[in-house]
């Protein structure tokens, strides 16, 4: 079977760090892409989840099933009666330090 070329666009800089990435594992790009093709084709899926966040119900939905969660954590963790003055004094806290 013959080779075919597929030409695609992408921004500069992420093909200059694609180009670095497959350069350090020691491959180019077009093998990079064959692999990726074969492995779509022999799991019939992409190797990476693609979400359609949907509606503004689902995301509302979501975004309380998260709270819900954290809510449930901060139980577990001993910090559910912190106030919120104390919690954006532990994220300033922690954004002064990646400075």
């Amino acid at each position: 079977m013959g080779a075919v070329n597929i030409t695609i666009r992408v921004d500069e800089e992420t093909k200059r760090q694609f180009d670095s990435f497959c350069y350090n594992v020691g491959m180019n790009v077009t093998t990079a892409f064959n692999l990726f093709m074969r492995a779509v084709i022999r799991t019939r899926e992409l190797p990476f989840p693609i979400t359609d966040l949907g509606t503004r119900e689902n995301i509302l939905a979501r975004g309380r099933e998260a709270l819900r969660e954290a809510q449930e954590q901060s139980v577990i963790n001993g910090t559910s009666d912190m106030t919120l003055d104390e919690i954006n004094e532990i994220i300033a806290a922690c954004r002064r330090e990646k400075l």
